[in-house]
């Protein structure tokens, strides 16, 4: 089950991922189809909905963060770093 954070970003990856597939923590982004310009519209929203900056280029963010739970596992620590 999906926490209040893990919800959240679920429903930010909705808005910009063009897919009908069920989205979960356990999907991986590229399963999707999630493309570049997503991922960025994606990291740009949760650095302006939490205040934090996720420091890495589209590159690094496909090397990084290859599902949705890692997503939202680097946004729950650098939400954590700034409190």
């Amino acid at each position: 089950m999906a926490d209040q954070l893990a919800t959240e970003i679920i429903e930010k990856i909705k808005v910009h991922a063009d897919t009908d597939k069920e989205i979960t923590v356990d999907s991986k982004l590229r399963d999707l189809e999630i493309q570049s310009l997503e991922l960025t519209d994606i990291v740009f929203d949760l650095e302006d909905s939490y205040d934090i900056r996720i420091e890495m280029d589209t590159s690094e963010a496909w090397s990084n963060l290859r599902t949705v739970s890692d997503l939202i596992e680097e946004t729950r620590a650098l939400i954590a770093a700034k409190d």
